[in-house]
């Protein structure tokens, strides 16, 4: 039985609603969360009917659609699951579903091995899991980093078929330092993800700077079919990010030798999880290691270092060593000042 986009849409809105089970979900309630989602979604202002969520909710409890949803009504007004951990996401897969899935890891494990393809580890590892969970009926073996609260995940699928259909976007864009939106035109070359943050690269006008711009500072965004899309003949995305740690690149600034000096407690982290490729250990000590990057300076760097503490000591370039140490003592003044108020109360 086919289902549209709409549909779809509302059974994953009643879903969340009914898997929130910190608040207490009348129809109206749902009613109001749906019309919200469609409005977001897909644009449709008019609301939704009382008789359609009620539908819903109908098929979302029958086999029609696999579902079979432990829908409730507690109170006699209070829409909930019965089974706290159910949701329509986690519909069991078929034998024949199964079969097909394992099919397509063995494809891509074929492809494990070549370079070109090393980023569909991940894929393969998460579809390997999730046959394995689904067939033996146990739980996932494999825990990936994520965080569902994120903004701006909504916008992925847009800015990522606008690269593929190679098209612009007009977009409605707020920056951490800006008051208020601004409407521009944008051309997406690439999408660049850093420490589960997604970006946006790429050039506002012809011979322009290549920018990043966060996913989750997106007001709205929209494809722009009238705009003629300027295409990279400029770099691969792999050399533009080389010299840096993170999504920050200055066009101008040529990459420095940093040299940190690592404490032994936290030197096993940053020598199996380098920092950079460029890392090397040039010196060990009784007490910690000599590590060398070679880096542009940037506020990503800067975060990295200052995530490990009193594990690492900047010993060179001077600009970074004073940078850094401006921060920590800014930090020991707040801490002293925090200390100072709390006595005088």
């Amino acid at each position: 039985m086919p289902v549209n986009r709409n549909a779809l849409i509302r059974y994953k809105t009643i879903d969340a609603c009914l898997r929130n089970r910190r608040r207490k979900w009348t129809l109206d309630m749902l009613i109001d969360k749906v019309s919200e989602a469609l409005y977001e979604y897909e644009g449709i202002d008019k609301g939704i009917s009382r008789r359609t969520v009620q539908a819903d909710i109908q098929m979302m409890r029958s086999d029609k659609l696999g579902y079979n949803a432990p829908i409730v009504i507690a109170e006699k007004k209070y829409y909930t699951y019965e089974d706290p951990e159910y949701s329509i996401t986690n519909i069991p897969l078929s034998p024949q579903d199964l079969e097909r899935m394992n099919e397509a890891v063995e494809v891509l494990k074929q492809f494990k091995g070549f370079s070109h393809f090393s980023s569909l580890n991940e894929v393969v590892q998460k579809l390997e899991d999730h046959v394995y969970t689904a067939a033996h009926h146990t739980r996932s073996v494999i825990e990936f980093e994520k965080n569902e609260q994120l903004k701006g995940l909504e916008y992925l699928d847009l800015i990522y078929n606008a690269v593929i259909e190679r098209k612009a976007v007009e977009m409605e864009y707020r920056s951490f330092k800006a008051r208020e939106a601004n409407t521009f035109f944008f051309h997406v070359w690439w999408l660049k993800e850093f420490k589960n943050r997604w970006f946006a690269v790429g050039i506002r006008k012809e011979d322009g700077d290549i920018v990043n711009l966060a996913l989750d500072r997106i007001v709205s965004v929209k494809i722009a079919d009238k705009v003629k899309y300027l295409p990279n003949n400029r770099v691969a995305a792999a050399d533009f990010y080389k010299d840096v740690i993170g999504v920050t690149v200055s066009r101008n600034q040529r990459p420095s030798t940093v040299l940190l000096e690592v404490t032994n407690q936290h030197a096993p982290y940053i020598e199996t999880k380098p920092l950079h490729h460029s890392q090397q250990v040039l010196k060990r000590w009784k007490n910690s290691i000599l590590v060398q990057i070679k880096v542009q300076l940037n506020f990503e760097l800067e975060k990295e270092i200052m995530g490990f503490g009193d594990g690492i000591r900047v010993v060179a370039p001077k600009r970074l060593r004073k940078i850094i140490y401006k921060k920590y003592q800014t930090s020991l003044e707040r801490y002293d000042k925090g200390w100072e108020e709390h006595e005088r109360e």
